[in-house]
């Protein structure tokens, strides 16, 4: 198994740092107008005496989610974290806002990786018939280079995925509508989780005006395309049209935790896990960091009392979700993320805070207190990005301390010296919702590529009514759906019948052993420290590989592999 550092010291250290204060001096007044808070108690069977020092605190509950003691609170904008923080039954607080955040990750504009119960229908516990466990090639495959590096191209002749095997998008949403989406996607049990904001805190445009009634999306819409670009290498089905995904045959289920500009708040984001986890997904991918810190580090010089306070409440609150996925089955898959660095040697963050837009400040970041999350959450499985060379992409994260597997997700300036460099063929093309190809001027009101989305690489798929569009996109976004895709293969081809939810079920663990020791093992580059410079990077993108071929910095165990893990995976269950 890999090393890495685990999130068990950062708990402690945020326990003994939350006891310190909670000891300090009498708590301050609470004052100013009503804010929503996320809480998160200390036990989550200690929802009695966490209600009382909500109240006590000035504040009111309006919502719980009880599967890991998580409390939405509204309260005085002014004191209310730290004076509910002082009690025992409480962990931390934190002022509901985005954090997280899913890249615009066009050709170079690589950013970053940035639960109702009553809401189960009836539908939710039919189990669905097995599926054919084969499948076949779509016509535009041929630009999917990454599912030919990962072999899904040759093991779906064995294994193509299974009906009963459940994929969660935990993302900006997935267009269940579009011709390859629509066959997988399972309407009934997908769940939007968010509300639209149209302005930031600042009154700056954040979403946009709310396209429906409510300011809430239906569970089958995406406003950023990042969700269905996912959900498309993921398991695009193979039904002759478009593209197919690595997973052709799984069932697709929309858990989104992502707003339209691609922030995400707490809270959204543990329901989308907790639900998931609910209904018995077997995959759940993860292309996005938490916001508003890159890092949220347990102790912070820089911030104040209340930044604290949400920092600590983040690193607890999402760890407490992962471990509930992990304990009910899920297998879970996080994008290493676009900052092109090693996690366990992360430079000083300067983007932080980033909600709203303008309040970011350099700090220094504490490798052993700071988590970037989901990725460096205990029972991640955390994939960075290789280009079609299968040379680590300029941006992707990397490190012997959190690095698990890689897989393709796009290197736009890969192929120096050759006619692919810095071509659109070298990033990931997957599947486009036609709602956002408009709005970014891709194609036009008649559904015709335009000039830019024609220099973009756009592609249309027509046949009679039926029309599909396809971008190409890079990041660790893009890698992270194809471990998920091999995974949800792993699942098909030697889960059980689940006793609790419909479908097959694989312990997590197992799934993992699976992926990890049918990888394709790469070694290190030679020389170890790749330089960036000649293809227009700044030294800061130079990047040194440790590690042996078993396991290394940039390739973790290896590239993930579809015909492998099919075909000799149950030799290590």
């Amino acid at each position: 198994m890999r090393t890495r550092r685990t999130v068990m010291a950062v708990a402690a250290t945020v326990s003994l740092i939350a006891a310190g204060t909670s000891a300090a001096g009498a708590a301050p007044a609470t004052t100013g107008p009503t804010t929503e808070y996320t809480v998160l108690l200390e036990e989550p069977g200690n929802r009695d005496f966490a209600i009382d020092a909500v109240e006590a605190a000035g504040g009111e509950v309006v919502r719980s989610n009880d599967a890991v003691g998580l409390l939405t609170v509204k309260a005085p904008a002014n004191g209310f974290a730290e004076k509910v923080s002082a009690s025992s039954a409480i962990v931390g607080a934190a002022r509901t806002k985005p954090i997280g955040h899913a890249p615009a990750a066009k050709a170079e504009k690589v950013k970053r990786e940035n639960v109702e119960k009553e809401n189960k229908t009836e539908q939710a516990n039919k189990a669905p018939a097995p599926s054919k466990s084969t499948a076949g090639m779509d016509p535009l495959d041929g630009d999917l280079w990454g599912l030919n590096l990962v072999r899904s191209n040759i093991a779906r002749a064995k294994q193509a995925g299974d009906k009963r095997v459940y994929v969660g998008i935990l993302d900006t949403g997935v267009d269940g509508s579009h011709p390859d989406i629509a066959p997988n996607f399972n309407n009934e049990l997908s769940r939007n989780f968010t509300v639209d904001i149209p302005n930031d805190s600042d009154g700056g445009v954040f979403d946009g005006p709310c396209e429906f009634r409510g300011c809430v999306d239906p569970a089958n819409w995406d406003d950023g395309g990042h969700g269905t670009h996912v959900a498309g290498t993921i398991g695009a089905a193979a039904n002759g049209f478009g593209i197919s995904g690595v997973a052709p045959n799984v069932s697709l289920v929309n858990i989104r935790g992502g707003q339209d500009a691609g922030s995400f708040f707490l809270t959204p984001v543990v329901d989308a896990l907790t639900y998931g986890a609910d209904i018995g997904l077997d995959v759940i991918n993860m292309s996005f960091y938490v916001d508003p810190w890159y890092m949220n580090c347990a102790n912070d010089p820089t911030a104040s009392a209340e930044e604290q306070l949400e920092q600590r409440t983040i690193i607890a609150t999402v760890q407490r979700a992962l471990n509930y996925a992990h304990r009910k089955g899920v297998t879970l898959i996080g994008a290493g993320g676009n900052n092109h660095e090693d996690l366990g040697k992360p430079r000083q963050d300067t983007v932080s805070p980033n909600y709203p837009p303008g309040h970011n400040r350099p700090r220094p970041v504490d490798n052993a207190t700071c988590l970037n999350l989901p990725t460096e959450g205990n029972h991640v499985i955390s994939v960075s990005s290789l280009g079609p060379s299968t040379s680590k992409a300029d941006y992707s994260n990397y490190g012997v301390e959190q690095t698990a597997i890689s897989a393709p997700g796009g290197y736009f300036r890969d192929g120096l010296g050759t006619p692919w460099y810095r071509t659109n063929e070298n990033l990931i093309l997957s599947t486009y919702p036609r709602n956002v190809a408009l709005a970014e001027g891709a194609i036009d009101e008649a559904g015709n590529i335009t000039e830019a989305g024609l220099a973009a690489g756009v592609k249309k798929a027509a046949q009679g009514d039926k029309v599909g569009y396809y971008q190409f996109l890079q990041g660790t976004s893009m890698a992270a759906p194809h471990a998920a895709g091999v995974a949800a293969l792993i699942v098909s081809q030697y889960g059980k019948k689940d006793k609790k939810n419909p479908g097959l079920t694989l312990d997590p663990d197992k799934v993992e052993k699976v992926l990890y020791k049918t990888a394709t093992q790469r070694a290190c580059p030679n020389p170890r420290t790749v330089s960036y410079v000649n293809v227009g990077r700044s030294p800061e993108f130079d990047a040194t590989c440790e590690g042996d071929s078993k396991f290394n910095g940039f390739y973790g165990h290896g590239i993930v592999d579809a015909y492998g893990a099919v075909t000799r995976g149950g030799q290590f269950l």
